[in-house]
């Protein structure tokens, strides 16, 4: 009953099925069963309590015999870039003591290629049913954007790979039930990799945006201006840099590939190598802004892996304000969508009064809409810091610099 899994089975309750939402946490089904939510994401509450008031969300810690079974767990790598898959597995089993003639399994985590054939389907098999024969078995990737979920858990195309025609074909009546998009069929390889080659392409073309930053820098020049012009051109759609790249799908999937194969991706594996190393480019550009960052004392904004949502898994602005933290300074952080978390070894504040109260710098690493929409003179009254360091291009530089403030951007060289 994650990010994923809490929108989808909603969707499907709201839809007239017939939903069991399971979470071996107890806590989140404790918190679901209250009423409230335990992650943020527009409009998912009221979504919700229609889905629970109807009778046709149950949620608890166990799954029971259900017509399809659908997995939605994470998909997290230990520290070697190696898929763990202990979820997946562990989620597999759950559902074998339930498995029944004739039931459709859906795996939605993503996952690295051959993982439905060749890791979920053995386990389901354990129960003396064939795959493809006694069962259906398909993978079917989410693709939605956090903050859209809703929308476009409805409105986007849906890409159902089934291990056999039959699969794919239960696989896309029973989505059917509440997706407009365009329901495409393939096999279940196939269905693995185009989720892990969306978010690749991704990962990739925010690097060479990232590279660009550091060369702006060097050559002192203004990397916003710079891929502003280069945009002008009909062919030319270059990304925005920032700190790096975070959350649970473009920072992790292409790692897949490269485990998978290791051999014949170089070009994947250098674009993760850039934006896990871009934390690390921040932290240089804060030492230029403040010298040595011994005892300095510094606000950090935003900590989610992007705008306006509260997910904060595999953020790069967590692992920059980690970075601070180890080069001496004093981080007091702010996360707007997310006040009440914590996070070992940093100093989490609930309010913008008091991430402002004694900082002497500034470090914009999310541009929340709070915290964009924010005024130098209003940020002048509320702290003595009079150093900016932006890193998303948040703040216009002259509009601040007028408001008494210094102002250092990410990919702004000064020569």
């Amino acid at each position: 009953m994650g990010y994923i899994g809490l929108p989808t089975a909603s969707t499907f309750a709201t839809h007239g099925i017939d939903v069991v939402g399971v979470d071996v946490n107890p806590r989140i089904i404790e918190t679901l069963q209250s009423g409230e939510l335990h992650i943020y994401e527009p409009g998912l509450r009221d979504l919700v309590k229609t889905a629970l008031i109807n009778g046709n969300l149950r949620v608890q810690t166990q799954p029971e015999e259900a017509d399809a079974f659908i997995i939605a767990v994470p998909t997290p790598f230990f520290g070697n870039k190696q898929a763990d898959m202990t979820f997946v597995s562990s989620a597999a089993r759950a559902i074998l003591p339930h498995l029944r003639e004739g039931n459709l399994v859906i795996l939605e985590s993503t996952s690295p290629p051959l993982t439905t054939t060749g890791l979920v389907a053995p386990i389901l098999e354990e129960s003396g049913l064939k795959a493809g024969k006694d069962f259906k078995l398909c993978y079917s990737p989410e693709r939605v954007l956090p903050g859209q979920i809703l929308r476009e858990l409805i409105e986007n195309d849906r890409i159902i790979g089934g291990i056999d025609l039959a699969s794919a074909q239960a696989g896309r009546d029973l989505y059917s039930a509440f997706v407009k998009g365009e329901i495409h069929m393939t096999d279940a390889t196939t269905a693995e990799m185009v989720k892990l080659m969306e978010n690749t392409y991704r990962d990739v073309n925010i690097a060479i945006a990232n590279e660009f930053s550091r060369l702006a820098d060097r050559f002192g020049i203004n990397v916003w201006e710079a891929i502003s012009l280069a945009n002008k051109h009909p062919r030319v759609k270059i990304l925005n840099p920032g700190p790096g790249v975070g959350g649970h799908c473009i920072s992790v999937d292409p790692w897949f590939l490269v485990e998978a194969a290791p051999d014949i991706t170089p070009l994947i594996h250098t674009a993760r190598k850039v934006n896990d190393g871009q934390p690390e480019f921040v932290v240089k550009l804060v030492k230029r802004a403040l010298g040595s960052l011994k005892n300095r004392r510094v606000a950090v904004l935003g900590l989610s892996y992007k705008p306006d949502v509260d997910d904060i898994r595999e953020s790069p602005a967590v692992e920059t304000a980690h970075l601070l933290v180890q080069e001496g300074a004093k981080v007091k952080a702010f996360e707007p969508y997310k006040t009440t978390a914590q996070i070992p070894g940093l100093n989490l504040v609930e309010s913008l009064a008091e991430v402002f109260s004694d900082a002497e710098a500034i470090l914009v690493l999310v541009s929340h809409s709070p915290i964009r929409n924010l005024e130098p003179d209003v940020v002048a009254k509320l702290t003595p810091a009079r150093v900016v360091i932006d890193t998303v291009h948040t703040w216009p530089e002259d509009k601040w610099t007028a408001g008494g403030f210094k102002v250092y951007q990410l990919g702004v060289g000064r020569s």
